[in-house]
């Protein structure tokens, strides 16, 4: 009761000031909308089966000062833990109680992922929100048009493209403190700065960026007591982006894209409760090089498309031995290979079918204190094939079915499906209701397969998502609401096995299943033609094997308000429940359980143009009331913080 109504007055606090005439919060989007990620083809929101999530290039505007991490945060049922810790953290991604392996991340369309991390999963700290055009989230098992990784959701990342001018250039840097709630220094801790050039020139097209963050400020790890004072941990992040188009013909377009990502940052150790977890040796770099090529071509009755894409990724590691007093160095290689080929042919105005072909390549090499591994022996490739229908009726009616055989060089075949009816309401209500069945598949990692740990027996763990739900626009559009229940079966889960006899230890795969079940929820009204309110709520219920770091209750919101066409004011909220989380304690060589408390988060921007269409600025407060809170038991977060920044456009 005392959180609902900490809750309601932060709620009236918000409601009483004037502060959009657009949402300053992730919003639903009209149902006019096109997305891509339910059938990898643009259609409007209206016939689509699922309930997406749209972050625009004008919701990232209102969202200035904030990172990838944190901005996703604010989306209904995507929980991004470590999004207000220090920025060196690593990140665990949290949907519909899966974490970081059963979350596909897509970077224009193609697939990323690190081949030599123990789960498969993508770094999103590599990437800064500042060269991100459009974010697209789509939640619930999706392996068949995706295929593996695609278990609670995808998150589809756009980043920035050309103008259509022929030229044209954007700087930008903005400064901010980087405290923890008991500190107060708020001198510029946190500075990022980057500028671009792009434009359209005849039928070539291109993008050239550069992104550069240095930050300082906070240590990771806590510190235990006020009297202790721990080593800062700094950040330094450098992004190259560069992408060309051609536009052979009017039905073929040829697009090329280069990146090169470079992340280096200090860590401390792993929280044990010993207190000896601060130090000041341990460096990690992490560089990442993609480049690909994506044709796409047009003919009568339809469109083929092929997306590829090379990943490299290197982490090394420099971590003080402290028994020997030495520094141990570590390094891992990975490269990754996506080639997806898939075509859309409308045999009717109401009914297109997906024909797709998937190739990917992985390997992995390492060497460490404890062990080596080569690339020659950890290896592997997936073929996939898959096949989806669309049907969209002239009526409502809405049907989307596919099924996808996945080969593994591995483990063999595999094979998921998914079921997707809708119907619109829209001749006598604006209403979409939905419905859906599907399957995911995770394959086991290299390192799970091949390690000193590595077991090449395993099989891939196995998800399964009903859901149902509704979308509606009332009051003529001023009020947009949307709702969906979930529930997740997962099987054959992937888990690390140890016995405290033999000291054996092996990845295994897990007998049994385990639940997760939720509702996610989104309300938008237009109070008013220059003031907005936006806001999302997330249930969530999860077995005691996935109960770690997921909040059970999550809310968001925010107001905005635009008095002008250069001036915006936005306040966001949000409350994250009471979480478990667990350590190792090097005190009594015991695994400890504990419950971390909910909080509150409130936020503020402000901008306003200079000089219009050309010089905007910005200033930003996260955690105004300074509250202090735990994302990671044993590790630092944020206080309150203060940024500002400009953005000029040439």
């Amino acid at each position: 009761m005392k959180k609902l109504i900490r809750i309601s007055a932060v709620f009236a606090l918000m409601s009483s000031c004037a502060v959009a005439q657009e949402s300053d919060s992730i919003r639903v989007n009209p149902l006019k909308e096109v997305v891509l990620s339910d059938t990898k083809f643009a259609q409007s929101k209206e016939k689509s089966g699922k309930i997406i999530e749209v972050i625009t290039t004008q919701d990232l505007a209102k969202k200035s000062g904030q990172s990838l991490a944190t901005v996703l945060s604010q989306v209904a049922g995507v929980e991004i833990n470590g999004n207000q810790s220090a920025n060196g953290k690593n990140l665990g991604y949290y949907i519909r109680g899966g974490k970081n392996r059963q979350v596909l991340i897509m970077i224009d369309g193609i697939p990323v992922t690190d081949a030599s991390g123990i789960s498969f999963e993508y770094d999103l700290r590599l990437l800064p929100v500042e060269q991100v055009d459009k974010i697209e989230i789509m939640k619930g098992a999706a392996s068949t048009l995706y295929g593996t990784g695609a278990a609670t959701g995808i998150i589809n990342i756009t980043l920035k493209k050309s103008s259509r001018k022929a030229i044209q250039g954007n700087a930008y840097v903005n400064i901010g403190s980087n405290n923890t709630s008991d500190n107060h220094h708020y001198n510029g801790q946190d500075f990022n700065q980057g500028l671009s050039v792009n434009g359209e020139v005849k039928k070539i097209s291109y993008f050239a960026g550069f992104n550069s963050t240095e930050t300082k400020g906070m240590s990771q790890i806590a510190e235990p007591t006020s009297t202790d004072d721990y080593e800062q941990d700094r950040f330094s992040r450098q992004n190259l982006l560069g992408k060309i188009g051609f536009k052979a013909t009017e039905k073929l377009t040829l697009d090329f894209f280069g990146a090169f990502d470079r992340i280096k940052n200090d860590f401390d150790f792993t929280f044990d409760n010993t207190g000896f977890n601060d130090t000041d040796a341990n460096v990690t770099t992490s560089e990442q090089i993609r480049f690909g090529f994506a044709p796409k071509y047009k003919y009568n009755k339809g469109e083929f498309v092929l997306n590829s894409g090379f990943t490299k990724i290197t982490r090394d590691y420099n971590e003080l031995n402290t028994f020997a007093n030495t520094v141990d160095y570590s390094v891992y290689d990975s490269r990754s290979v996506v080639l997806d080929g898939f075509n859309k042919y409308n045999v009717n105005k109401n009914f297109f079918i997906i024909l797709g072909a998937n190739y990917q390549f992985n390997d992995m090499e390492s060497s460490t204190p404890f062990s080596t591994i080569t690339d020659e022996g950890a290896k592997f490739n997936i073929i996939d094939g898959y096949t989806t229908l669309v049907y969209n009726s002239d009526f409502g009616l809405n049907v989307n079915a596919g099924g996808r055989l996945n080969h593994h060089s591995a483990y063999g075949n595999n094979f998921v499906y998914n079921f997707n009816p809708s119907y619109n309401f829209k001749t006598s209500f604006p209403l979409k209701v939905l419905a859906s069945y599907s399957t995911a598949y995770i394959t086991p990692s290299l390192y799970q397969l091949y390690s000193e740990y590595g077991n090449s027996d395993l099989t891939p763990e196995k998800n399964a998502t009903v859901e149902a739900g509704f979308e509606t626009e009332l009051m003529d559009k001023k009020i947009r609401l949307s709702a969906v229940a979930f529930y997740r079966d997962q099987d054959n889960a992937i888990d690390f096995y140890f016995d405290p006899v033999t000291f054996d230890a092996y990845y295994v795969n897990v007998n049994g299943e385990t639940k997760a079940k939720g509702v996610e929820t989104s309300l938008n009204i237009a109070l008013t033609s220059k003031l907005q309110l936006n806001g999302n709520y997330t249930f969530t219920q999860v077995d005691r094997a996935l109960d770690r770091l997921i909040p059970k209750h999550k809310a968001n919101a925010s107001l905005g308000y635009q008095p002008s066409s250069r001036t915006f004011l936005g306040l966001d909220y949000q409350y994250f429940d009471a979480r478990n989380d667990a350590y190792f304690d090097g005190n009594t060589f015991a695994v400890v359980t504990t419950q971390l408390g909910s909080y509150q988060l409130v936020n503020a921007t402000a901008k306003y143009e200079l000089i219009k269409n050309r010089l905007t600025v910005f200033g930003a407060a996260a955690n105004l009331l300074n509250e202090e809170f735990v994302e990671n038991v044993g590790y630092s977060t944020r206080g309150r913080n203060f940024r500002l920044g400009l953005n000029i456009l040439l």
